[in-house]
């Protein structure tokens, strides 16, 4: 596989030391609040909100982007703050605002780790009872193990993925990059939150993270 097998070892000790998981936290969806507090940049519909070495978009539409703040990193990871009108799946559009360069340390230069937080609210008058992510390099086409993008898959114990919502997880490689929260709900007009890292052993300037949303199978 291109790359990933001469610098496995090296990213998994890297991001051991660089990135990692806070302290576990409860299952119940929080209520959504009227407006988010701290610093966040600015952006419209459809916009960019830049937040380190990221820029974020909901261009593609299904649900808006409320707040973007932090570096990224274990210390201060990136808080995303959107709202979903539906049950059904959206894409987030994420690119790099400066270099791409893989190791690098330097402020501002996408390295191919990202610490996320996403705090997904409710809007869409419908209990969710799980809720997916997905990893693409390409639009349209799901990530797979060899292309170096995923949810830190060297990491195999799951320590750093989080969620208030939901009290298990469910992560896949083959045939596509997929984490997806199960044992839990979120309520309509209620809030849930998720942590994970994003690692690309190759880092390209723009890559998506499709967002699912479920509800209850009839």
């Amino acid at each position: 596989m291109r790359f990933r097998r001469r610098c496995l070892a090296v990213w998994t000790l890297a991001a051991m030391l660089v990135f990692g998981a806070g302290p576990p936290a409860g299952r119940a969806g929080e209520e959504a609040p009227p407006g988010i507090d701290g610093k966040a940049s600015s952006g419209t519909a459809g916009g960019p909100w830049r937040a380190g070495a990221y820029a974020f978009s909901d261009e593609r539409g299904g649900f808006r982007i409320l707040s973007v703040s932090g570096r990224g990193t274990k210390a201060d990871p990136i808080v995303l703050v959107q709202e979903f009108a539906s049950a059904s799946p959206v894409t987030l559009v994420i690119r790099a605002v400066g270099p791409v360069r893989a190791f690098a340390h330097e402020e501002g230069v996408a390295n191919g780790f990202l610490r996320l937080e996403v705090v997904a609210v409710n809007g869409s008058g419908l209990a969710w009872t799980q809720f997916e992510f997905e990893l693409q390099e390409t639009l349209g086409q799901p990530s797979v193990y060899g292309d170096g993008l995923s949810f830190d898959q060297n990491r195999r114990d799951g320590d750093g993925i989080l969620s208030d919502a939901f009290g298990r997880f469910d992560r896949a490689y083959e045939p596509h990059d997929r984490l997806r929260f199960e044992d839990g709900f979120i309520d309509p007009g209620r809030r849930g939150r998720f942590e994970f890292l994003i690692s690309d052993f190759t880092p390209v300037a723009e890559f998506y993270l499709v967002q699912d949303p479920r509800i209850p199978a009839s």
